[in-house]
């Protein structure tokens, strides 16, 4: 009993995926708290590109065509 819990304890296989699975959920929880924190500031710029957007010349546009 004693050499399975050893052999199981030292056993390495899955660790590099554990690892890369570390790593992107921390990635993602930085890039979610980045995204809290700046929302407003993101929403204004998509603001003012949808202001800009409006007023933008469509001349010879028509949408059937």
């Amino acid at each position: 009993m004693q050499a399975l819990l050893t052999r199981f304890w030292h056993e390495e296989s899955g660790q590099g995926l554990t690892e890369y699975a570390l790593i992107l959920a921390l990635i993602s929880i930085g890039l979610i708290a980045v995204l809290v924190i700046f929302r407003d500031a993101i929403g204004a710029i998509f603001d003012r590109i949808a202001q800009v957007l409006e007023g933008a010349p469509n001349e010879g546009y028509s949408p059937g065509s």
